[in-house]
């Protein structure tokens, strides 16, 4: 069994160390030969990724700074990081500032090593909120669940905007992961139900449809229900009558009687009305947005786990993710929120959902760092 001691070089010197924990070692190398490089460092503790790096990196700023000439004559000052550092890391072993100071091959890229260790927190914190962002679309115990994951979606887009002007856009900004595919939304005997009800009350109610345009066939579990909500809204907007005998019509149109639907099911399907349409509809959209969200949270995660993906890339990639679902929310804010009277004021004033951004990032964005700091 190892030793508390070989525990804490295991996590102070991992086997396969990934490249931002060599960063963190080089950049506190650095300040440990030159301690008045921190004031140039635009980093805080937070952004380590090794919790000991972050209360050594504590400890610097915490320190006063020693004259540079008796600095290079005594390690008092190193001492001094060691002992501040010390109670709350205490299997942190004494040789460890010489290891650091190894790590460091030149102490005058300390910006280009704090580059590195900003990039490794934005991917992680990336992807902590995608993961979030999955965990409250599938958690159905939630009480107010759509909510929840808007919420969560608009703090991604928050942190997104936050992130976009720190890292300088470059050649080929798009990330180049190959994303998981888009999976199919589960067909729940609920759902199945649900999107049946849909098409024949829609079938029986068709001036209704004229105001659910925020419903795509896109929303539904069964392509073929897709299909079918495809065919009502093309005769609705065409102005043909709408009866299970003309949908049936329209449907074999379109190919959907192909030998798996027989006629008969589908007329018994179109014929079986309960409630309004717009209560179904909403129904099939709350599930498209959770599913939504669950697939955006996939394609986040895929990006950041990229180790070759540039902070960039990521960013880019995550907002055009994010697009996703802002559009599905769009159609879901219009559902559910009441239409004013026409002479209302509010009319001219309709309310708009919250914003999530998404989409291209801002063209301004901070400088890549210098190649160096003098020393």
């Amino acid at each position: 069994m190892p030793t508390s001691s070989e525990e804490t070089d295991d996590i102070l010197e991992p086997a396969s160390p990934q490249a931002v924990h060599i960063a963190e070692q080089a950049l506190l190398g650095a300040l440990l030969f030159e301690p008045t490089l921190i004031a140039e460092v635009d980093l805080e503790a937070k952004h380590f990724d090794n919790r000991t790096h972050a209360l050594l990196f504590a400890a610097m700023r915490t320190v006063p700074l020693p004259d540079p000439e008796q600095h290079r004559e005594n390690a008092d000052w190193v001492a001094a990081v060691y002992a501040k550092a010390r109670p709350q890391a205490p299997g942190l072993p004494h040789t460890y500032p010489h290891t650091l100071a190894r790590a460091c091959p030149r102490p005058e890229h300390a910006a280009a090593y704090a580059w590195m260790i900003r990039a490794g927190h934005t991917r992680r914190t990336l992807r902590i909120h995608a993961d979030q962002l999955g965990r409250t679309a599938a958690d159905t115990t939630l009480p107010h669940q759509v909510e929840a994951t808007v919420t969560q979606a608009e703090r991604l887009g928050d942190l997104l905007d936050q992130l976009a002007g720190q890292f300088a856009p470059h050649p080929g900004s798009l990330p180049r992961t190959p994303l998981p595919p888009d999976t199919v939304a589960e067909a729940t005997e609920e759902a199945v139900d649900d999107e049946r009800l849909l098409l024949a009350t829609a079938t029986a109610h068709p001036r209704t449809v004229k105001n659910m345009r925020w419903l795509t066939p896109a929303d539904f579990t069964s392509a073929l229900h897709g299909s079918l909500w495809r065919c009502i809204t093309a005769l609705v907007h065409r102005g043909s009558p709408v009866d299970p005998v003309t949908v049936l019509w329209e449907a074999q149109q379109t190919g959907l009687l192909d030998g798996t639907v027989t006629t008969r099911t589908l007329l018994e399907m179109l014929s079986d009305t309960h409630g309004v349409p717009e209560h179904w509809g909403e129904k099939i959209l709350h599930r498209s947005l959770l599913h939504r969200a669950g697939t955006v949270a996939d394609h986040i995660i895929a990006v950041t786990d990229d180790p070759a993906t540039t902070p960039y890339q990521m960013i880019t990639g995550s907002r055009r993710a994010l697009a996703h679902f802002a559009s599905v929310h769009t159609r879901w804010h219009r559902a559910t929120t009441p239409t004013p009277p026409p002479s209302s004021p509010a009319t001219r004033n309709r309310s708009t959902p919250p914003s999530i951004r998404a989409g291209p990032v801002p063209a301004a964005a901070l400088r890549p760092p210098r190649a160096g700091i003098t020393r």
